[in-house]
């Protein structure tokens, strides 16, 4: 048995509770940002970043959820923020919920099905605080973060190696190509090759 079922088992018994998302915090609107000045907090739309400006509109831990776009991508923000109209942040009841088990939780969510629009993909902020999602104890939300965080971590370190493979791999293939044509090599011409 995990950490995180022992403790499942321990804290609740008799199930985790199911509550709304409204229930653990308020979805809010983004607004436009053109009348801000340059400077160094992030402007966020439902694709990520988009520039970065002289205010923000919240300061604290928030999810950042689509209204429009890209409504699968979702965002965990900590610092200072600002979000266009493409895209809801949230004001989070830290006393029921950790923001980042909120931010894993939104992640797993198939909000496709509920696209109100035909062309643009589009989700209402009722569409968001109805979802359902489950609330186990706040030390039980901590472990999960904590073993999520990890796998997270792991997963970008792959990412970052493979990165670094792919430029190797190209380096040598382009020195190897370069070598191997300059050398005296018969040429032919592709057409000489076949069809």
């Amino acid at each position: 048995m995990s950490k995180i079922e022992e403790m499942l088992k321990r804290l609740c018994p008799e199930g985790v509770e199911r509550v709304s998302l409204g229930d653990v915090c308020t979805i809010k609107n983004g607004s436009d940002y053109k009348s801000l000045g340059k400077g160094d907090y992030p402007v966020y739309g439902s694709g990520g970043i988009m520039t970065h400006v002289d205010a923000y509109v919240y300061n604290k831990p928030s999810v950042l959820l689509p209204r429009k776009g890209s409504i699968e991508k979702r965002f965990y923000v900590e610092g200072p923020f600002w979000t266009v109209d493409t895209i809801y942040y949230t004001v989070i009841n830290e006393k029921r919920i950790s923001p980042k088990y909120l931010y894993y939780v939104v992640t797993t969510l198939n909000m496709s099905r509920f696209n109100k629009a035909g062309g643009v993909p589009s989700l209402t902020q009722g569409d968001w605080t109805r979802q359902l999602v489950s609330l186990p104890p706040r030390p039980v939300q901590d472990e999960i973060v904590k073993a999520l965080d990890a796998m997270d971590a792991a997963v970008k370190a792959l990412e970052e190696e493979r990165a670094v493979r792919q430029e190797q791999f190209e380096a040598v293939r382009e020195k190897e190509m370069i070598e191997c044509c300059s050398t005296n090599v018969e040429r032919i011409s592709l057409a000489e090759m076949g069809e």
